[in-house]
């Protein structure tokens, strides 16, 4: 079992950073993969971004790609997802999502990750 907690959301005004931390604990994997995703109202939970546990390999949705950055620490069991140049659009619930695998391939479906944090509430106004 892997547990994931979630941490640094909140309120940010447009142009505004925010980085969002989840911590991983309880059983550990030879190979994880570990991605944020975002839920609107009204509208499906789409990917975000990824990163490979071991080796640090990276994937984006073309929405963030180069205002966000994933990233994690080792001996911290923790992975970031820094936000910058927010936009009201990116206003969501924010899960942190883990899953086991044999390769270090960061893949974007939702049902492709097998733990889940509890998601945070990321606001950003215009």
């Amino acid at each position: 079992q892997v547990q994931l907690v979630e941490s640094g959301g909140g309120l940010v005004q447009a142009g505004g950073s925010l980085r969002l931390s989840c911590a991983k604990s309880g059983r550990t994997f030879s190979i994880l993969v570990m991605g944020w995703f975002r839920q609107a109202p009204g509208k499906e939970r789409e990917f975000v971004a990824g990163i490979g546990w071991s080796a640090g390999n990276t994937l984006y949705a073309d929405s963030v790609k180069g205002r966000f950055t994933i990233s994690r620490d080792n001996a911290k069991n923790t992975v970031y997802l820094q936000m910058n140049s927010l936009k009201p659009e990116d206003t969501a619930v924010y899960y942190c999502a883990a899953d086991r695998r044999y390769s270090d391939y960061v893949t974007p479906g939702e049902h492709e990750y097998d733990y889940w944090g509890q998601g945070t509430q990321v606001t950003v106004s215009s």
